[in-house]
């Protein structure tokens, strides 16, 4: 281990030594790279899904779709802007004779930390802004994904010399020995309790840093949806990935009487979509990661059970398989209420005055997202005017963050900074205020600013006046 650790304190004084010539490169130096690392992950496609698969039976189309089509939609992104994006922007001077420009830098040496539920995703989409921003990194991938990790080295060594970016693999001996290192920019995707840690070390060298973490999104349904046509896409967002995504509904409130439908309407979409003449489909339904998060989750079911909610359906465990599972009346005080679940199981609580559902979630940390079901635009401006949270989506669940558009990522407890498109370039980037004086020449503003200040002053109160 100390050979490993003597490695990263040597990439890390090689990137040190590096970082002003990545700086300088330009826009289309910079997009060969990620074309480059583009091509490399098509090729890789098959061995990204195997390995997602062997780690925890993620299927095949999700880890198509969620994992891989992310970072290259974020490539393509980056390829399709950078130039723009990059360009100075002239900003209006209020010194004569001068102009003034904002100058996109890199913040130089930047640190990123994928999380396991999506790990293939959430080390290379951060990745993209960091090289587009010209900034040097190392990578260090979940050890909770051992097989997606490998593929990861295998692709970030045969792509990038690692002056540039480098990758070390390891659990949390590794990431302490690189938390420890004076990091310009740290980006780091998990729980909220090691986002501190993380943070209390970028404190030491004042690093920057971003967090993506997570919390209880709540759905809340209006009375006059159509539940026919909305369930699916809660569901949809609640069961992908066997509930673990950070942006998943994390429970449901709907009035009373509406109640009963909406769960008919769930278990129909679990029967169509995980179950095949009446047994589960384990292809699509992805694994708990490992026994302790199966343990977990079986926790925060029996704890609720025993306080008095109701499975509905599923509630079942078969090894590190969880079926998708409803529960309601569900306490209040019981764990999964006061935990973020990151797994296949939706409470469902009733309401009758909005008001008290608002104060429900003001009552807890600020969630990544929050999600409106309503066509009533005075409910929806009452929600999103009277409760906060990372990003929100009205009429849907998670769909905010594939709007490249909008910024994403969280609110205090949830999370601090932005990653996606433009918004990942500037998180990754210096914005460098700078003025260009006239350089021949003085103006009488200058002349009576300066020393010797007899009668100045009285001069200037009048002006000010």
């Amino acid at each position: 281990m100390g050979e490993y650790l003597n490695a990263i304190q040597r990439v890390f004084q090689l990137q040190k030594q590096h970082l002003h010539i990545v700086k300088q490169t330009s826009a289309a130096e910079r997009i060969e790279k990620l074309q480059k690392l583009r091509a490399l992950i098509l090729k890789e496609t098959p061995a990204i899904v195997e390995a997602l698969q062997a780690d925890f039976g993620k299927p095949a189309f999700e880890a198509v779709t969620t994992e891989v089509m992310s970072v290259i939609n974020e490539i393509d992104l980056f390829v399709e802007n950078l130039n723009k994006w990059m360009e100075p922007v002239e900003v209006p001077s209020r010194n004569r004779g001068a102009t003034a420009k904002i100058i996109s830098e890199p913040k130089g040496q930047c640190l990123i930390f994928s999380a396991w539920n999506f790990p293939f995703m959430l080390l290379f989409n951060p990745l993209i802004p960091a090289i587009g921003a010209g900034n040097v990194c190392i990578l260090k991938p979940s050890e909770m994904a051992p097989a997606t990790s490998k593929i990861s080295v295998k692709i970030v060594n045969e792509l990038f010399d690692e002056s540039e970016v480098a990758i070390f693999e390891g659990g949390v001996e590794v990431a302490n020995a690189l938390l420890d290192l004076p990091f310009n920019h740290i980006l780091f995707t998990g729980s909220t309790q090691v986002g501190k840690v993380v943070m209390q070390a970028a404190a030491k060298h004042l690093a920057s840093v971003t967090l993506e973490l997570g919390g209880k999104c709540p759905v809340i349904i209006d009375e006059q949806v159509d539940l026919e046509k909305i369930v699916p896409r809660i569901a949809f967002g609640k069961y992908a990935n066997s509930g673990q995504i950070c942006l998943a509904p994390d429970h449901i409130y709907i009035k009373e009487n509406k109640r009963e439908e909406f769960i008919r309407y769930v278990e129909d979409y679990i029967q169509r979509s995980y179950f095949e003449n009446g047994i589960l489909n384990q292809v699509d339904v992805a694994k708990i990661v490992n026994e302790r998060n199966i343990n977990r989750l079986k926790e925060l079911l029996d704890d609720a059970v025993m306080r008095g909610a109701n499975v509905r359906c599923g509630g079942i465990v078969d090894g590190r398989t969880f079926y998708p599972t409803v529960l309601t009346d569900v306490p209040l005080e019981a764990k999964i209420m006061q935990e973020e679940i990151f797994g296949p199981i939706m409470p469902v609580l009733t309401y009758t005055d909005l008001n008290e559902v608002i104060k429900q979630i003001n009552s807890r940390p600020k969630p990544l997202a929050l999600y409106i079901f309503s066509d009533n635009s005075k409910v929806v401006d009452t929600v999103l005017s009277t409760t906060t949270s990372g990003g929100a989506t009205v009429n849907d669940v998670m769909r905010h963050i594939s709007e490249p558009n909008l910024p994403f990522g969280g609110v205090n407890e949830s999370g601090i900074g932005r990653y996606t498109g433009i918004f990942g370039f500037k998180e990754f980037s210096h914005e460098r205020g700078v003025l260009y004086q006239a350089s021949a020449g003085t103006n009488q503003l200058e002349e009576f600013a300066r020393a010797p200040y007899k009668g100045k002053l009285d001069i200037l109160m009048q002006r000010i006046k």
